[in-house]
């Protein structure tokens, strides 16, 4: 892949672009399917890292809710529910640099041994892993683990200085040589050009193990952190998404494209059109972390207005 390639799909005209990337959709995957996932919120708040966009750094005022890690029964109760609701994976994700110590990581070993005894798809958002850690997820059968790069290395500096670019990619090829699943997107809306938006996508494409699932995120900006101001109204052009998961489809087709945070933000149109252009999974639930998420009822009317159908949840028992 090349960014000369990247930019060729980019700024072909729309139509063109969001029909080359349907086909190819449709050639990877099942026509007219939509993987629901929950995101568990599994210990909130008190990180010490400068992210600029999230809410859960220590460094801002930003008024959430803090708890520590939850017991292996809340979590197998909203494993239940999220079932119950359609999700075919869960996920949780932890405020932390790095899990902090033998005890707490050995106790989100036993939620991701619950959550795979339900049946679904299990990933982990933790911070940064060891290849130890990883392979003791790998263990305990994890599924995937997010780990996002946020945004092009260039802009990178520009959001977050307390861990490097370097540390990211460290991260994702301890997590790839385990065994595990790469869950690894990004953050449109935070100042990034387009131009940066398509490097943020080549090194996807160049990672030594091409993510198996790509979430797409809008920014949410939230009083308290220093992107609270960053467009507050409408962080992306929605063209500009579907554009943008567009090329992601054509340039890895066999990712899953999650459209994750900042749904909110988006008419039912945009929405359509981003499905069309290649985006399969979203998430479920009305909350992601600590923003707000589209309400359950909403997204169940706007699939059935689209003919969609919800992604069985036996389906990640058969390989693509």
């Amino acid at each position: 892949m090349s960014i000369s390639r990247l930019h060729a799909w980019y700024h072909q005209p729309f139509f063109d672009l969001v029909n080359q990337a349907h086909q190819l959709h449709r050639q990877y995957f099942p026509a007219g399917e939509v993987q629901l996932c929950t995101l568990s919120n599994i210990k909130s708040g008190h990180c010490p890292e400068d992210c600029a966009y999230c809410p859960q750094s220590a460094r801002y005022n930003t008024g959430i809710e803090t708890w520590d890690l939850p017991s292996v029964e809340e979590i197998r109760g909203q494993v239940l529910e999220a079932k119950a609701n359609g999700s075919s994976r869960f996920c949780m994700g932890a405020a932390w640099r790095t899990p902090p110590h033998q005890q707490a990581f050995e106790h989100v070993l036993e939620l991701v041994k619950t959550v795979q005894s339900e049946g679904v798809e299990a990933c982990v958002t933790l911070g940064m892993l060891t290849s130890e850690q990883a392979v003791q997820l790998k263990a305990a059968g994890l599924t995937a683990y997010n780990h996002n790069i946020d945004s092009a290395p260039s802009f990178y500096p520009e959001i977050i200085t307390t861990r490097t670019f370097q540390d990211r990619l460290d991260t994702l090829k301890h997590v790839a040589d385990a065994g595990i699943q790469v869950c690894c997107g990004g953050i449109v809306g935070m100042g990034e050009t387009i131009d940066q938006r398509l490097e943020f996508l080549l090194t996807l494409c160049e990672l030594e193990t091409p993510p198996e699932s790509v979430p797409i995120n809008c920014l949410v900006p939230v009083s308290g952190t220093p992107l609270a101001d960053q467009n507050p109204q409408q962080p992306v052009d929605p063209f500009e998404l579907v554009r943008l998961i567009a090329v992601t489809r054509l340039a890895l087709p066999g990712a899953k494209i999650r459209l994750s945070a900042g749904r909110l933000t988006l008419s039912d149109e945009a929405q359509a059109w981003c499905f069309y252009a290649g985006a399969n999974s979203i998430f479920s639930g009305e909350k992601l972390l600590t923003t707000d998420n589209n309400k359950a009822a909403d997204d169940a009317a706007l699939l059935q207005k689209l003919d969609l159908a919800i992604q069985p949840q036996s389906a990640h028992l058969v390989a693509h």
